[in-house]
This record gives structure tokens, C-alpha cells and sequence, in this order.
């Protein structure tokens, strides 16, 4: 039995769970809605548990899409010297309200392609889930720098897509691409993963929310443009007691070489 996953008589009406959902704010990347609402993945790596690691040599660190700034707010005692980008706008006031008093610089970006960063500054470039370009980071990196990624790949949740009838359009995030890019920008790969765990939501609601937050899953999505879908994947959770699809992350961690 999943927890938290059975519906009883007083169980809420599928419009209800929809309005409620879909009339949430989205502030950052904080997804406490959802607690108790889905099961996130466990991942055979430790993300943060690396990037703190790295953190007791750096002086200079790059969180690339801070999004609200949980997560590096998360993560002091921080380095001397701190920069955060962000690419979404409504993230940028969250994020420098939150980042600012820790001392953080927070840069919005529009082009992931044109930092604007000094050269060979950072000696730590953090990056969760947020589109890089390999060049640009072997720039701004140090010799001797790191560089520490998780991404979305290209296969992320296409269970989700498939019930609801909507193409797989995410951005490419190819594992052996993205390799291939940093190692054609001069930096080694010292280690590197790929997992395909399993995503669990109990309600139709936490759905809408997710697809509301991460609106690259299904470009376009609204409640009322896919009510019947909903109306099938409630009908689901309610028999199968949790809608279950696979996200698709990978690690990569490299260097710049001293030389």
C-alpha cells in the first residue's frame, strides 16, 4: 500500500482538486505542496552531498539556475565569493531576496551562451538540472576548476506524456552528448551516471501542479485542455492508488586541467 494513497468517501471532487491545484503559486522551486501528495525518486548518487564536498576547497563558486535559491541557501557556510544565475524572470526576485543577504551575486541571464562572467574565475561551477553550454563553462572555470551537473534527459517522464497524449518535446539532454560536449571543451570527466527511477503521484492535483511548475514537460498545458486525460489518470490513481512514470537524470562530474 502507498502511503497517503487510498481515497475514502470524503475523498475531493476531481474539479476541486484541479481548481485547487492549478490556482497554487509557483514561487521558486519549492514543491511543499506536494509533500505527502508523491513519492520523489531516490538516485544511486548524492548530488548535494558532492557539492559539499567540493565546497571545502572553493573560493569562487557558480550556482547555474538557482532558480528561487533554495538549494544554495541550503548549502552554508558558502565560499568567500558566490554568484547565482537565473534564467527564468520570475525566479530572479525570489532568488535575490533569499541571496542576497548571504551575499550572493545574482545575475538573470537570457543566453546560456553568453555569460556574463569573467574568465577563469570560478573554482567551483555548481548546476542542477539547468541547460549549459559546455564552452561557456569551461570558460568561467579555473584551471584546475569543477564543474558538477545533474540533468533532466531526453526520456524524462514519457509515461506522463504518453497518458496524456501530448509528444515527448523536451530540450535534448543526452547523457553521452553532453559528455562529449565537455570533453570537446577541454575538460576530463572524472565521474559520471544514468538512472531511470520511479516518479509516484497519489492525486490528479499534485499532477497539475507538477505540470504547471515544470511547464517543459508538456508545453501548452492547461486542466481544461486536457480534462478528459485528467478525468482518466483519476480514475487510474483511484484503482492503481498512484500514477507512476520514470524521470530520467544523469551526473556528470569534470575538471578543468591544470595546464
Amino acid at each position: 500500500m502507498l502511503i497517503g494513497s487510498r481515497v475514502s468517501e470524503t475523498a475531493p471532487t476531481f474539479e476541486r482538486l484541479i481548481e485547487e491545484a492549478w490556482s497554487q503559486p509557483i514561487v521558486g522551486w519549492d514543491f511543499s505542496y506536494l509533500v505527502g501528495r508523491w513519492r520523489e525518486p531516490d538516485l544511486p548518487w548524492d548530488y548535494i552531498g558532492r557539492v559539499r564536498e567540493a565546497l571545502r576547497q572553493a573560493t569562487a563558486l557558480l550556482d547555474m539556475g538557482t532558480g528561487g535559491g533554495e538549494l544554495l541557501a541550503s548549502l552554508q557556510p558558502l565560499p568567500p565569493v558566490v554568484y547565482a544565475t537565473e534564467g527564468y524572470p520570475p525566479n530572479v526576485p525570489v532568488a535575490t531576496a533569499r541571496l542576497a543577504p548571504l551575499g550572493v551575486h545574482v545575475r538573470a541571464i537570457e543566453d546560456d551562451a553568453h555569460l556574463p562572467l569573467p574568465d577563469s574565475f570560478f573554482d567551483l561551477v555548481i548546476n542542477r538540472q539547468e541547460k549549459f553550454i559546455a564552452e561557456e563553462v569551461a570558460r568561467i572555470l579555473k584551471p584546475g576548476g569543477r564543474f558538477i551537473t545533474q540533468q533532466v534527459g531526453e526520456r524524462n517522464l514519457a509515461e506522463i506524456n504518453d497518458w496524456l497524449g501530448a509528444p515527448l518535446t523536451l530540450r535534448p539532454s543526452s547523457y553521452e552528448r553532453a559528455q562529449r560536449f565537455l570533453a570537446t571543451s577541454g575538460l576530463e570527466i572524472v565521474d559520471r551516471d544514468e538512472a531511470f527511477p520511479e516518479r509516484a503521484f497519489y492525486d490528479v492535483g499534485a499532477l497539475v501542479y507538477f505540470l504547471k511548475a515544470v511547464a517543459w514537460q508538456v508545453p501548452g498545458f492547461t486542466p481544461q485542455r486536457f480534462e478528459p486525460q485528467l478525468r482518466a489518470i483519476r480514475a487510474h490513481i483511484q484503482s492503481a492508488e498512484a500514477l507512476v512514470g520514470r524521470d530520467h537524470r544523469y551526473f556528470i562530474e569534470a575538471y578543468k586541467p591544470d595546464r
